[in-house]
């Protein structure tokens, strides 16, 4: 099924890749690219198939989003690309924030994702407690990203492996570390170190355990921790499908 995306102006268009220009100048300057995906993430992973409310549409500016307890320091996330948003003040919050979660992925070496303007900002934020909860497994995952959202199992692995980005902090989340030995590089290293087993200084939380002792998630951890593109390829359409929640219905 092709989406019907919406159409926007030449002007938007100029608007959009300006701002993206600006975006990888902060990512790099700020090496802010975990907390730019993450902020991209968590505004659309609140979309519910059944009610058709939350989503990638740029609530996540109203401090009751951010105040959220999944959302704990994405307040640092909006302030810091607000400079940037009032140079732009035609695009939408919406668009803003996903093409932030974007671009993180291309600065740190990650694939290229697609993006499709034309999200219009909602006023409301979706209620609290639609995010996935790491302390959680498997059964909870497909809860939130296959019932909830209506993603796939191999989404759900792709996705997963964006944890190559970005810590931990034990003020925001309860747990305190990183993934990988270096987290401002989008690689298959969370997937490699995942099957490597638990070591000292690196963190494994129980909903990425439970990637192994799935039987449909674990052969996806295994093809990704050997193949990097694969994982790549799949990584940009997961993306893509959650950057796109709600928006432009096929």
């Amino acid at each position: 099924m092709v989406k019907a995306y919406p159409t926007v102006s030449e002007d938007y268009l100029k608007a959009v890749d300006k701002a993206k220009r600006k975006l990888r100048g902060l990512i790099a300057e700020k090496n802010c690219a975990p907390l730019m995906l993450r902020l991209g993430w968590h505004s659309a992973g609140t979309f519910d198939v059944s009610t058709k409310t939350g989503g990638p549409f740029g609530t996540m500016k109203n401090p009751a989003e951010q105040a959220h307890g999944a959302n704990a320091g994405l307040d640092i996330a909006v302030r810091l690309l607000e400079p940037i948003k009032e140079q732009f003040p035609t695009l939408s919050y919406a668009d803003f924030y996903q093409l932030a979660g974007v671009v993180a992925v291309e600065v740190t070496g990650g694939p290229d994702i697609p993006f499709h303007p034309g999200r219009q900002d909602k006023p409301e934020p979706p209620p609290e407690g639609r995010l996935p909860d790491a302390t959680q497994g498997s059964d909870h995952l497909r809860q939130v990203f296959s019932t909830q959202m209506g993603l796939s199992d191999q989404d759900i692995v792709a996705l997963s492996g964006a944890h190559t980005l970005g810590r931990c902090h034990k003020d925001r989340s309860g747990f305190e570390g990183a993934w990988t030995s270096n987290p401002l590089i989008f690689d298959n290293s969370y997937f490699k170190e995942l099957l490597s087993g638990e070591k000292e200084g690196l963190l494994q939380l129980p909903s990425d355990k439970a990637l192994l002792s799935d039987p449909s998630f674990r052969p996806l951890v295994e093809k990704y921790a050997a193949d990097e593109d694969a994982f790549f390829a799949d990584y940009a359409e997961a993306h893509l499908k959650l950057s796109e929640l709600g928006f432009a219905e096929a």
